[in-house]
């Protein structure tokens, strides 16, 4: 006499399995396609110099977008990250322009977003105000700081070896090298990745993510970690602000003007769930190249702007109705 086992959930059939993780993995298989067309398109796309330009003109949205991930997988926003670029760029620019050597400098620029980051999550956190209203007052606040800096006027004369940081050019294969700038972008998504996934810190950011209020009760310092989150989204919009001020050889009151929106739209396309608690920086890396391709091959091809923002922009929307389907299929509708 045979047992019959009830209540047992079906094991998926390999076909599902592999359809479960084309849907959930699709930022690769989509960047994977369009760098198959761009390389198509284009003769010069695979090339060692083009391969290199494509890390270092991603770099700064890429590091801004890593410290985006940790507030959206929160289910938080943060729209001061452009502004705090900008300030900290412009600090950096000020504080070595009158001599202060450049570690010390670089230390302070970071301290200063971290500041940044955890005022803007402790007025979100305590006074429970939505990040969003918050992080708009910075996004003012912070670029009004700036321009008081110098009364808006750039500051220029930065020691040389302050611009090295950006443009050193380090091996990494046989016949192909990139920027440090870029070479730092890879190496903070690694160690991004591993904060999250390997870390008590990275599961309680993902629970608090899925729902804040029975986290909270559980026993989690919901408050803390979102004070965390917006502080490590403050330090990496200090260390954009100095890489893209080492690249310029020069500190730019109006610059990363619009760059929260292009992190925001790489974490989206990522696969990171406006609602938290489901992503990470792998999808996040692989947007924030998604985007640095399209351009790429927009200029390659000689189109201008207006393409590459239509185009986008509908990738974008796709990304975002692509990730509902997928919250839609683990019942989070």
């Amino acid at each position: 006499m045979t047992e019959t086992v009830t209540g047992a959930a079906p094991a998926r059939r390999p076909g599902r399995r592999l359809i479960d993780l084309a849907i959930e993995y699709n930022f690769i298989l989509i960047f994977l396609v369009v760098v198959a067309i761009a390389a198509t398109l284009s003769p010069n796309f695979l090339t060692a110099t083009n391969i290199a330009n494509l890390f270092q003109q991603a770099a700064v949205v890429g590091v801004v977008a890593i410290g985006m991930t940790f507030v959206i997988l929160t289910g938080n926003i943060d729209l001061s990250v452009g502004s705090v670029v900008a300030l900290c760029g412009m600090l950096a620019a000020v504080l070595l322009a009158d001599g202060m050597p450049i570690m010390p400098a670089i230390a302070i620029t970071i301290l200063a977003g971290a500041i940044a980051g955890a005022t803007i999550g402790l007025i979100s956190a305590l006074a429970e105000v939505p990040s969003f209203i918050v992080s708009l007052a910075g996004l003012v606040s912070f670029r009004g700081i700036t321009y008081l800096m110098t009364d808006g006027v750039p500051v220029s004369g930065l020691p040389q070896g302050f611009g090295a940081i950006s443009s050193t050019m380090v091996p990494v294969l046989p016949g192909l090298q990139i920027s440090s700038m870029g070479l730092i972008f890879i190496v903070l998504c690694i160690a991004a990745g591993a904060l999250l996934r390997l870390t008590v810190f990275g599961e309680s950011v993902y629970a608090t993510g899925g729902n804040a209020e029975a986290s909270r009760l559980s026993g989690l310092p919901t408050t803390r970690i979102l004070v965390m989150v917006f502080t490590v989204s403050g330090i990496m919009s200090a260390l954009a602000g100095i890489l893209l001020t080492s690249r310029l050889r020069i500190g730019q009151p109006t610059a990363a003007q619009g760059l929260e929106l292009d992190a925001i739209a790489a974490v989206v396309l990522g696969g990171t769930s406006l609602f938290g608690g489901r992503g990470g920086v792998l999808g996040t890396f692989f947007a924030v190249m998604l985007l640095q391709v399209l351009r790429n091959i927009f200029n390659l091809l000689g189109l201008g702007s207006f393409y590459q923002m239509t185009v986008t922009g509908l990738i974008i929307v796709a990304a975002i109705l692509l990730n509902r389907f997928i919250d839609i299929r683990r019942g989070r509708a």
